[in-house]
């Protein structure tokens, strides 16, 4: 073991291991190996083998940390907590008693990563192929794990020679150039990095980082940010051919060749977007699970393409009978990259994916591209919920970055966005038989006045910044299956044109946008467009020689002026927060600095994320060049995951937030407000000693009521009277107030109500009766039967324990096959939850009866039930496969099929 030449004395520091909550004594020491250098870790558990050895490489880690909060500096010698990870090693924690001692090594260890960076810089790559050297990676991201400015550096898989060769390249202007950016408010965030390479002056409440990119890092951002900000001095366009497709296929199997409607131009187009709806229609895929209609179609898809081109799939995504895939000539797969996927469930609380969207995301060549497939809420007179559900999709659909950093994409964050599937939208014109006679008489324009999607979109309730091009084709919606034939059923649907495309960004030219008559597979006829797209493709020459302008100029400005940030308020105060209502506070920053500089948010000590569940800043990086100012937006919303600790008082609306300034200061935004408690929430035994709405119940009586509930549930009795004062002597509540308040609305106003439980409720009439429930006992419910059974669902998911206990999950499951264990199962709950499923199940064996009417099966209500009935515990539930959920089924199915005898 050879010491660094650098180490100057400081080889060295003894401390101790913290492990699984034991202190180990041992020494940490620099030493080289096969000429790495690395961190020799000798302890006394291993006195007689030889001692740990973590090479520094790009993939090493080591973070210094005190134990006291960010707002405070101690100047006293305390000691220090040192985390070390390696390649192949998990993290390790070391406390060292000497500060000081410890600060002089860690300086070492910061000095031999940069030397190491610099030395892993490669050599220049053939002018043909230099940007092409991440083709393959998922995103620019992965350059944190990369060379300095995105290229792998595998120092150790080098040979001699090339090391050398390395070690006196030259940095600065001439370094290789890494693979041109996409505009930057489309970038992948970079890992964030220390912000001096100098050893800083040091107290306990400072962070220090000595990432694989350090400063490098932060320069590799900023020359993408400015490269991605000048991008038309080096990019041309060049023109594609899309091909794009969708058809809802009503549940059926392929019975015929595509190619009528995927072959419909003589020249193969360059991609291929095609999206499916209704693939699949029974009640096990609309709850997620598998289809083997995926697979007919995909294949029934690859025996379709243009023959004159050869194709490979890029990607595909399903949701239930959503799926949307992507196809492209082989010779373009080596310029798309960054490809992510996404799906968002619309139907009812976003359990059952029957209605929804999926989407796609990639980068080709320059230009970034989504694609959505989407299905919408159906019924002529709902243009409101197609609305909603367009909204749902947009605000939701989220692509995360691989590297799971701090950015995310929406849809609107691209070049061009194509959006298609079964919209749904319906004319409003309620005569079949006018509608068919203005169709045989091809008076199309005078229909298209009656569109709704054409109506929402003027209003700009829908669709605003899109663009469709001119309908030429009849109605796609309704048919009689294998026919061509009007819907001729006693409902006898008007014709519509349910089936879209549309787009939005620049560069793009519809060539073609038609039906496909011939098709007689489903109930809808398949629609098809075909685009001529200019697409950013990078000049090289011209691109090489921007790169180096802009590292000669930084190289001028960083070594003159420090980055620096002016906001506009720094304390922000949200009063009378609520469960799923929405509150925003925008504030403002400005670059008040000479350069560019890069913010984000940053995770404060000993957390993992940079604020709490229900608080959320966007964006939450970003960079802004001198002058430049950017609005960002606090947005606080209580979902299930959080509400629980809020009703409690275990959490406040309270936090700091750090924003962090790479080579800058860090600035701390105070977040404070009220919370309004909710019975959504809260324990079924905490609910059934309320007599009182729990807005009426003081904030300390909620506290010692959820401890002495958890007592209850224990004992399985409830031996403790009412909260309230008014009825102290008076027995719990069987059943908590607002299930049954819920319940009866349901029964005496919705048993017949069409497709119950699977039409998802509007969201303002959510809101208005959480609030009823929370604020007061009412005589009745306000808002629809719709929206009345989702608050219902919504409660039950929100519970924290749900109504057979985490406890007796898996002896449900075990006995779901016996429908006598089942019940015994059910005398073994608490009493008030014991309660609620009997209530529950009489009142969902009642709701069967009238299956006709309402379109309620006994399989959909036993899917949808049993997942918030019968929950995994929260350490179960990423394991929980196909098999759990389908028996959790069974075990419901016994009780909604039995008779009265409970």
């Amino acid at each position: 073991m050879e010491p660094p030449a650098a180490a100057c004395g400081l080889l060295s520091v003894a401390g101790t291991e913290v492990r699984a909550g034991r202190r180990e004594p041992c020494v940490l020491s620099l030493g080289r190996r096969s000429g790495r250098y690395g961190i020799v870790i000798h302890s006394q558990r291993k006195e007689n083998s030889d001692p740990d050895y973590i090479p520094i490489n790009s993939r090493f880690k080591c973070v210094q940390e005190a134990e006291e909060t960010l707002l405070i500096d101690i100047a006293t010698n305390t000691g220090c907590k040192v985390r070390i990870q390696g390649d192949q090693t998990a993290e390790r924690l070391f406390e060292i008693p000497d500060e000081e001692r410890c600060l002089g090594f860690l300086s070492e260890v910061q000095s031999i990563q940069e030397a190491h960076l610099k030395a892993a810089l490669p050599e220049p790559k053939d002018s043909a192929s230099w940007h092409q050297v991440e083709k393959n990676l998922p995103g620019l991201s992965q350059a944190s794990s990369s060379g300095a400015l995105g290229f792998e550096d595998d120092f150790n898989a080098l040979s001699l020679e090339e090391k050398r060769n390395m070690q006196n390249h030259q940095t600065g202007s001439h370094r290789e150039p890494p693979p041109p950016p996409v505009p930057q408010n489309r970038q992948f965030h970079r890992e964030r990095e220390a912000t001096s390479r100098d050893q800083p002056k040091v107290t306990n409440t400072m962070r220090k980082m000595f990432l694989p990119n350090t400063q490098l890092g932060q320069r590799e951002g900023l020359i993408k940010h400015v490269l991605a900000k000048r991008e038309k001095a080096y990019v041309n366009l060049h023109n594609f051919r899309f091909f794009v497709g969708t058809w809802n296929v009503n549940g059926q199997s392929p019975d015929s060749s595509l190619e009528p409607w995927l072959v419909c131009d003589a020249e193969p187009p360059d991609l291929y977007c095609i999206g499916f709806q209704e693939l699949d229609l029974s009640t096990e895929a609309f709850f997620y699970f598998d289809s083997q209609k995926e697979q007919e179609w995909l294949t029934a898809v690859e025996k379709s393409l243009h023959p004159q081109a050869k194709y490979k799939k890029v990607q595909i995504v399903r949701l239930v009978g959503m799926m949307l895939l992507v196809f492209a000539k082989k010779d373009h797969l080596s310029n798309i990259r960054e490809i992510m996927t996404e799906s968002v469930g619309t139907g009812i609380m976003g359990k059952m994916g029957n209605k929804g969207g999926v989407a796609m995301r990639f980068v080709f060549h320059n230009t970034t591209f989504c694609i959505v497939n989407s299905h919408l809420a159906a019924h002529v007179e709902d243009f409101e919920r197609r609305n909603q559900d367009y909204k749902d999709i947009c605000a939701r659909m989220s692509f995360v970055t691989p590297d799971d950093s701090l950015t995310q994409f929406n849809i609107m964050k691209h070049d061009v966005v194509i959006w298609l599937g079964d919209l749904n939208y319906r004319l409003c014109l309620p005569d079949a038989s006018e509608v068919k006679s203005l169709i045989s008489k091809n008076e199309l324009q005078k229909l298209l006045t009656y569109d709704q999607l054409n109506i929402q979109r003027t209003q700009k309730k829908a669709f605003a910044d899109f663009t469709e091009g001119d309908i030429k084709f009849i109605p796609t919606y309704k048919y009689d299956s294998k026919t061509d034939r009007w819907d001729s059923s006693g409902k006898c649907r008007v014709p519509a044109w349910c089936d879209r495309i549309l787009w939005r960004g620049g560069n793009i030219n519809q060539l073609r946008y038609c039906s496909h008559m011939e098709l007689k597979t489903s109930d809808h006829k398949p629609v098809s467009a075909l685009f001529r797209i200019g697409v950013k493709v990078v000049d090289e020459q011209k691109y090489r020689k921007l790169f180096e302008d802009i590292v000669r100029l930084m190289d001028r400005m960083e070594n003159d002026f420090l980055p620096s940030l002016e906001l506009s308020r720094r304390e922000f105060e949200f009063e009378n927060v609520k469960f799923r209502q929405l509150q925003k506070q925008k504030f403002q920053i400005t670059n008040n600095g000479q350069v560019t500089c890069h913010f984000s948010f940053i995770p404060k000590l000993n957390d993992s994320h940079y604020c709490k569940p229900w608080l959320r800043a966007e964006p939450c990086e970003g960079y802004l060049e001198p002058e430049e100012s950017m609005d960002i937006s606090l947005d606080v919303y209580v979902s299930k995951d959080s509400v629980t600790l809020l009703n409690s008082g275990e959490d406040k609306i309270e936090d700091i937030l750090v924003l962090h300034l790479d080579r800058g200061k860090d600035y701390f935004l105070t977040i404070s407000g009220t919370y309004l408690p909710s019975c959504f929430g809260t324990s079924l035994e905490a609910l059934c000693r309320m007599r009182r709405p729990i807005r009426e119940v003081p904030v300390t009586k909620l506290i010692d009521l959820g401890e002495d509930s958890f007592l209850e549930k224990e004992k399985s009795v409830l031996p403790l009277g009412a909260l309230d004062g008014e009825d102290a002597s008076g027995m719990p509540l069987q059943v908590p107030k607002e299930i049954w308040l819920l319940v009866d609305h349901l029964f005496k106003h919705a048993c017949r109500q069409e497709d119950l439980f699977q039409t998802p409720g509007m969201q303002e009439e959510l809101e208005q009766i959480i609030d009823c429930l929370d604020t007061s006992i009412p005589e009745t419910i306000p808002g629809s039967n719709h929206s009345v059974a989702e608050a219902l669902l919504i409660f039950l998911e929100a519970l924290p324990e749900p109504v057979i206990c985490y406890e007796l999950y898996q002896r449900c499951l075990d006995w779901s096959h016996n429908s006598r264990l089942c019940r015994q199962v059910i005398f073994q709950l608490p009493r008030c939850h014991r309660s609620v499923f009997r209530y529950l199940m009489l009142f969902l064996r009642e709701l069967l009866k009238y299956s006709e009417d309402n379109n309620v099966s006994v399989a959909m209500i036993a899917a949808l039930f049993s997942s918030l009935l019968l929950r995994p515990p929260p350490n179960l539930m990423a394991k929980q496969t196909q098999q759990d959920r389908q028996r959790a089924i069974n075990f419901l199915y016994s009780f909604l099929l039995a008779g009265d005898e409970e």
